[in-house]
């Protein structure tokens, strides 16, 4: 019978229902609150400490690897009864610190030291990328799994969560530990016994959903009381026994701003299938009647929030279009509510940008990371009216058996960190969603990184034609580049206009993750040329090749600013790393998509201003309509994540799937 630690309980039952996000007075007393400790200078603070760990490095050093194991043990010991002070910890980093050296080759900088109790104590570790955060986390996950109740490492994908687990397995293993990761493909009792090592490397989406199937498992048996009054009489297989997590007491998340903040509305769904005939063949006929609607006259599209509204004209329009149709069609709102979404799917959904389609399939595009995610379906009907549109089969829509949304789950741990290269600029909301405050780190070396100001044209065409010239020269000098593109088809097009120009390049958009990261790590080669969507390949290091330095190292070119100010420092933040040279360039449109949807106002006046030219018009009205756009499409996917936790609490509150008590 394998032992279930108290933690585990208090975790799937009692912290089943977090608390809300504060209101009224007490949000804004919490804001305040927030503030003050964003005032209260942090760096300097984990850098002073790392300066203890560092002045206890030749008392390990001078040890040999029994005696080291020793200390390792008894420190190992202080912790698991916890009976650690501030000085333990100290000597316990200086003691990791010292077998990461001796098994792996690589000693953390001081830096990197000033990460771990930032980490420990709770905080947003702001590290530049290149800074070796995967060796940072080995520290205070350590420690954790010292405390004998588990540590979740949440990496981006599978492949890196592999490739951590691995790499850093012979630290953990000098020290006492089991390290194991988790992958999509594995097994309940593979799952259970990797959550049962005391570090685990896993995904966002495989710790969630693991959680949502033990919810599940709970659920049928009536709830955790239940169930332990099944496992006391004996039962031929405790319920208890199925479950694969044994809590949720500590996470450090990678890339903490992509998981925590980006990601953090998208709701993991355990659904399963629901066959309705009549209910897909509305969507094909839902397709063939809005193919027929006239935008404005019967339809307006407000393309900043991404609704379509029905005109009096349109309904009626559709009305007649329907008429005879029967089923599903007869009754008035469920026919304009299956016209909006098919019309949805066919002006805001665009090929190549949200989805491309494999095979007759339409597979999602990942907003943030331009990956493939061929497991996933937008709800609501919304995929099936895709389908529709594209003409491909109509996969049956599901039945929704557990949701979560991700910025919900995770503020169910008992303690939470996070590291990432971009952090500040989200700090007050780490602080208000998670109460996690950001303390950012300081580069191992100077940062030496050139950033010409941006390039901007009145139109797309000029933009693309003066990226292309500028690739062209620069190419011609030997220095390696990578183009960041918000979309697979923008990635598509800047690598047609290239091929066409008789230059090869290899286009990273949505391949497999193992074979994404060789890619990115080789594009710091001589004479290389990448084109990336977004941030794919995130988590992995651009190293620069032989002679590569001298010429002035990877040249970043960005061709559309992101929604959000943190990707675009994410991407200008592959270049220039470990105190290497590296130039970051953006050339942009007043076409593109971004900054002519969130301000839309301010484009229109500066097209009218500068007219049909083909002059950069880079100056303070193109600065000040970056800085709306951005500003507006951060405050509304603000309101969207607020609007998603008050619809965790509701769910909770109404619908709950935790069972009776």
């Amino acid at each position: 019978m394998r032992a279930v630690p108290s933690a585990t309980w208090r975790t799937l039952d009692e912290r089943m229902i977090s608390k809300p996000l504060p209101q009224g007075l007490d949000a804004l007393w919490d804001a305040g609150v927030g503030v003050a400790t964003r005032l209260v200078p942090q760096q300097k603070r984990y850098l002073q400490k790392a300066e203890k760990v560092l002045a206890l490095e030749k008392q390990f050093s001078a040890m040999g690897n029994g005696k080291l194991q020793q200390a390792i043990g008894q420190l190992r010991e202080t912790f698991r009864r916890g009976r650690d002070t501030e000085e333990e910890l100290h000597r316990a980093f200086a003691a990791i610190r010292e077998v990461a050296t001796r098994q792996i080759g690589e000693r953390p900088f001081p830096v990197q030291v000033a990460g771990a109790p930032a980490l420990s104590s709770g905080c947003v570790a702001e590290m530049a990328t290149g800074e070796g955060k995967t060796l940072t986390a080995t520290l205070p996950a350590t420690i954790a799994g010292w405390r004998g109740r588990g540590c979740h490492v949440i990496t981006v994908n599978d492949y890196l969560a592999k490739r951590d687990a691995e790499w850093m397995e012979g630290v953990y293993g000098f020290c006492g530990l089991k390290v194991a990761h988790i992958e999509g493909d594995m097994p309940p009792a593979q799952r259970q016994e990797a959550y049962a090592a005391d570090v685990t490397y896993c995904t966002n989406k495989e710790v969630t959903a693991d959680f949502l199937r033990d919810r599940l498992v709970l659920g049928r048996c009536g709830g955790l009381s239940a169930a332990l009054l099944e496992r006391l009489a004996g039962g031929q297989k405790p319920v208890l026994d199925r479950l694969v997590q044994r809590g949720l007491d500590y996470a450090i998340v990678d890339e903490a701003d992509s998981v925590l903040i980006d990601e953090a509305v998208t709701p993991l769904i355990i659904s399963g299938p629901a066959p309705n005939v009549e209910q897909t063949e509305a969507f094909q006929q839902a397709a063939e009647a809005t193919a027929r609607l006239e935008p404005n006259s019967d339809y307006r599209i407000n393309a900043k929030y991404r609704e379509i509204e029905l005109t009096d004209s349109g309904r009626r329009r559709l009305a007649e279009l329907t008429e005879g149709w029967g089923g599903l069609w007869r009754a008035t709102r469920r026919c304009e509510e299956l016209a909006v979404r098919a019309l949805t799917a066919k002006e805001l959904y665009q090929r190549g940008q949200q989805y491309v389609v494999e095979q007759d399939k339409v597979i999602i595009v990942d907003d943030f990371t331009g990956r493939l995610m061929h497991d996933r379906q937008w709800r609501d009907g919304l995929h099936q009216a895709v389908e529709a549109k594209e003409r491909v089969e109509v996969t049956p829509p599901k039945e929704t058996y557990a949701r979560l949304s991700f910025q919900r789950f995770f503020r169910m741990y008992r303690r939470l960190a996070g590291m990432t290269g971009t952090a500040q600029e989200a700090a007050a909301e780490f602080w208000q969603i998670y109460h996690l405050r950001v303390v950012v780190i300081p580069t191992n070396r100077p940062c030496i990184r050139r950033k010409p100001p941006d390039v901007v044209f009145t139109t797309a065409a000029a933009k693309w034609n003066r990226i292309v010239t500028e690739i062209e020269a620069v190419h011609a000098t030997g220095r390696p580049i990578l183009i960041g593109t918000r979309s697979v088809r923008n990635s598509e097009h800047v690598s047609g206009l290239l091929r066409a120009r008789g230059l090869e390049c290899q286009v990273l958009n949505a391949v497999h993750h193992q074979e994404e990261a060789m890619i990115v790590a080789g594009a710091g080669q001589a004479g290389r040329i990448t084109v990336a969507t977004n941030m794919a390949g995130r988590g992995t290091d651009v190293k620069l090749g032989p002679g590569v330095a001298d010429l002035g190292g990877l040249f970043v070119l960005a061709t559309e600013r992101n929604e959000s100010g943190r990707i675009d420092r994410q991407l200008f933040g592959r270049c220039a790393r470990q105190g290497d040279p590296g130039t970051a360039q953006a050339i942009t449109s007043l076409e593109d998509e971004f900054v002519s949807r969130h301000a839309k106002g301010l484009v229109a006046y500066l097209k009218k201003h500068h007219g049909q030219t083909e002059e950069d018009i880079a100056g303070r009205g193109t600065r000040a309509a970056s800085r709306l756009a951005h500003l507006r499409a951060e405050r509304l996917a603000l309101r969207r994540r607020r609007a998603v936790m008050r619809a965790d609490h509701w769910l909770d509150e109404h619908l709950s799937f935790a069972g009776r008590e």
